[in-house]
């Protein structure tokens, strides 16, 4: 079952600083029903193309709250959804790249399946090792617009909008500015009732999209330090704290296994008002995702949509008050046909997902 319309949207009046809470713990689909890995030989992760139509709407028939996408603006103006900086494709057997952002719409649209069942111009993805394969995917659907988001996905899913800028790029507040606006147009125009939060991994982009609206939540999107940036706001669990302090956001996405490797940080966060949520492939293991429930992390970003949605609405958690021998949570977690009580302590979970974290040197 979705949020309620309320529980993802702040009031007008709220205090920059109010705490945001979710209103139970959620679940994300990763670009909708799941990245696609191209290279990988589990056909699940190239099943539906991510980042459509098609990907949001099959994700919002399972027990999910929201689906997370990245959101770009092409050359005139037009917010898109698309994950990569670049579109590879090939001209004459060469491979071509070009830039989402120095696109116009219109030749944006035009690669990958077209509406009218025709593929002139082929997609590729370039993976992190410089290799290049074909986006063949089982299920194919068009690239969209963020407005064909809010249009064509059910109305009850929430959306997790990811403000997407390149790593490479310095940006200037002007420039962060007029792509920030150009998305707010759209949500102001289709949002309705919809559940929506934004997030990013550009600190300067988190801050000013709180400055131009007061109504969704802003998540400040960090690796927690698993890879080192020249701007040491995006280096640690610490300094994404700090951030939403001093910019009023409310609450953080982090690579799980920051959190794994540095479990107190979920008491500094919670110390600090915010809402702490994680991605990363860990949240695709459902002894992962469960244990961070018992930690506190309010919410994961997921792959295997079906898998991890359907685990984590079967658990029913039910609460001791009155037992002192136990510092923990009793849980029953139905998964088909079977069931098993399991009693863990905040000690027995952090020694648990610890295991699942090469130790840094």
């Amino acid at each position: 079952m979705a949020l309620s319309v309320s529980s993802a949207k702040l009031s007008t009046d709220d205090k920059v600083h109010e705490a945001f809470v979710f209103p139970k713990f959620v679940v994300m689909g990763h670009r909708g029903f799941g990245m696609n890995m191209l290279q990988s030989p589990d056909e699940k992760m190239k099943s539906i193309k991510e980042n459509s139509i098609l990907s949001f709407n099959v994700a919002a028939d399972f027990p999910i709250d929201f689906v997370e996408f990245d959101v770009q603006v092409t050359r005139d103006g037009c917010p898109v959804i698309f994950h990569d900086n670049f579109i590879f494709t090939q001209e004459q057997g060469v491979n071509i790249e070009k830039r989402v952002t120095e696109m116009a719409l219109r030749e944006f649209i035009s690669y990958g399946p077209q509406k009218d069942g025709e593929n002139v111009n082929p997609m590729f993805r370039k993976t992190k090792d410089g290799r290049i394969f074909q986006w063949k995917v089982t299920k194919d659907d068009p690239l969209c617009t963020l407005k064909d988001a809010f249009v064509k996905v059910k109305r009850s899913q929430g959306f997790n909008i990811e403000l997407k800028f390149d790593d490479n790029i310095v940006y200037g507040e002007e420039e962060l500015r007029q792509t920030l606006e150009n998305i707010l147009k759209v949500v102001d125009e289709h949002a309705e009732n919809r559940p929506i939060i934004f997030s990013s991994f550009h600190p300067d982009a988190a801050l000013l999209i709180r400055k131009l609206q007061m109504s969704y939540p802003v998540f400040f999107l960090t690796n927690g330090g698993s890879e080192i940036y020249a701007d040491v706001r995006r280096n640690s669990l610490d300094e994404a704290i700090k951030i939403c302090q001093e910019g009023g956001l409310q609450g953080i996405v982090s690579e799980v296994k920051a959190i794994l490797r540095t479990p107190n940080a979920i008491t500094r966060v919670k110390d600090s008002k915010l809402s702490l949520i994680s991605y990363g492939q860990l949240n695709n293991v459902v002894e992962v995702v469960y244990l961070q429930y018992l930690m506190g992390v309010e919410g994961v970003i997921v792959d295997m949509v079906m898998e991890i949605s359907e685990a984590v609405a079967s658990i029913e958690v039910r609460k001791e008050e009155d037992d002192e021998e136990v510092d923990g949570r009793k849980c029953l977690i139905l998964s088909g046909e079977e069931s098993k009580e399991v009693r863990i302590s905040n000690d027995d979970a952090i020694g648990f997902l610890t295991k699942f974290v090469p130790k840094t040197t």
